[in-house]
């Protein structure tokens, strides 16, 4: 097997970074200069859900597993993209959408929801995001499916004061099955070829409910 290509679907994190209401927000400052110590060091502080991110699921529960408790096939494997683009502002992702992918829809397999709203990345319309319907999650979590990932700010519809939500129904059946999510993926239109290898290998923090990652599709040739 050969490398042909590498799709980036990581967000760039920075101090403007945006970020899920409420969490820290990603402070960058200079620990160390060449021009005063020899060598240039950065003092990063952020939320373990900043950026382009996994969720373990102690994120939700706290009898579930810590990130460094799951097994790393978890977040390597074979890619399914499901064009959810039509769901629009705060629009439910039902299992109409997975029609014709069933085939493809086995244990191992990355699902990836590409909703198109990482478009709103930087505005408040980033927060009306498009969701994961609770009964479509079931089904695939049925199907064996324990990896899913989505190019918006949550899987689950984000409360504010004019939309409570459900209650996050989708991270809590993840987590019921020791399930990971990917949250603020982007790029996912380039992901143009059959097969993609995905990778959302997270920094290795001890005890944590989740954590970066660089998220990126690999195209692979014979």
């Amino acid at each position: 097997m050969k490398l042909k290509a590498v799709v980036d679907l990581s967000l760039v994190v920075n101090a403007t970074t945006q970020v899920y209401p409420g969490d820290p927000v990603p402070l960058f400052r200079p620990h160390s200069t060449i021009e005063h110590d020899g060598f240039n060091l950065l003092s990063v502080s952020m939320g373990s859900q900043t950026g382009t991110h996994v969720d373990a699921p102690f994120h939700f529960d706290a009898a579930a597993p810590k990130l460094d408790e799951l097994p790393l096939d978890r977040f390597v494997g074979p890619g399914v993209v499901v064009d959810a683009r039509r769901a629009g502002a705060r629009g439910r992702i039902t299992w109409d959408y997975f029609a014709g992918l069933e085939h493809l829809l086995v244990a191992g397999t990355i699902v990836l929801l590409h909703t198109g709203w990482s478009a709103h990345y930087g505005t408040e319309e980033y927060f009306a995001n498009p969701f994961l319907d609770a009964d479509a999650c079931a089904r695939l979590i049925a199907l064996g499916i324990r990896t899913f990932g989505i190019d918006a700010i949550n899987i689950d519809e984000t409360p504010d004061d004019d939309h409570p939500g459900e209650g996050f129904p989708v991270h809590h059946l993840i987590a019921d099955v020791a399930g990971v999510i990917s949250e603020n993926l982007t790029n996912l239109q380039s992901i143009d070829f059959a097969d993609p290898l995905i990778s959302l290998l997270p920094i290795a923090f001890e005890a944590a409910d989740g954590a970066p990652v660089r998220a990126v599709a690999l195209q692979m040739t014979d």
